[in-house]
């Protein structure tokens, strides 16, 4: 049994989107990985509407059961998190349209399941992808490694990838248990 995840990476001028196979062991293969890209010339709400068509060609090309949405992250550039905030509301709402819920990761969060470390950098983060799903290099460009990373952290993170009889795998088990003495 295995899960597929759409993982998406917001952003206006480039959405990075992967799509990855997770299996209850926690192996993963690759799917699809690839950047939705809008010129800056292009009025806003015809980059938002690529930035939808794109997604929904992905949902209709894969089938993917859940989506992983990087979280808004602080940021000092206001223009920068507008475009990111607008992508994000794209994407949410795509997938809402579809039934599916979306699991939000903030980059911390993903780097952490990647790499082990939180502060990792971006060419820690896509050397990671590669490895985990037997890549000869490195997808690029980063937008796109970093979709494929918000989908192997939802796949694994989440209670959806769940081995037979419906238990949480054991790492899927501690990060649960983690949160919950985070949260308590």
């Amino acid at each position: 049994m295995s899960l597929r995840v759409l993982g998406i990476d917001p952003g206006l001028t480039r959405c990075g989107i992967g799509i990855v196979d997770v299996s209850a062991n926690r192996s993963a293969t690759l799917v699809h990985v690839g950047v939705i890209a809008t010129p800056p010339d292009l009025p806003l709400e015809q980059r938002l509407l690529a930035i939808a068509l794109g997604i929904t060609d992905a949902l209709d090309r894969f089938s993917p059961a859940a989506v992983g949405l990087e979280r808004m992250f602080a940021q000092h550039n206001l223009r920068t998190v507008m475009g990111t905030a607008q992508a994000s509301g794209v994407a949410l709402q795509v997938a809402a349209a579809r039934g599916l819920a979306v699991g939000l990761h903030t980059p911390s969060e993903v780097k952490a399941a990647i790499t082990g470390y939180g502060a990792a950098d971006k060419r820690q983060v896509g050397t990671m992808v590669a490895k985990v799903l037997g890549l000869a290099e490195i997808p690029r460009p980063a937008d796109a490694a970093d979709a494929l990373a918000i989908a192997l952290c939802h796949a694994w993170k989440g209670p959806a990838l769940v081995v037979a009889g419906g238990a949480l795998t054991p790492a899927q088990q501690a990060w649960h248990d983690a949160e919950k003495r985070a949260r308590a």
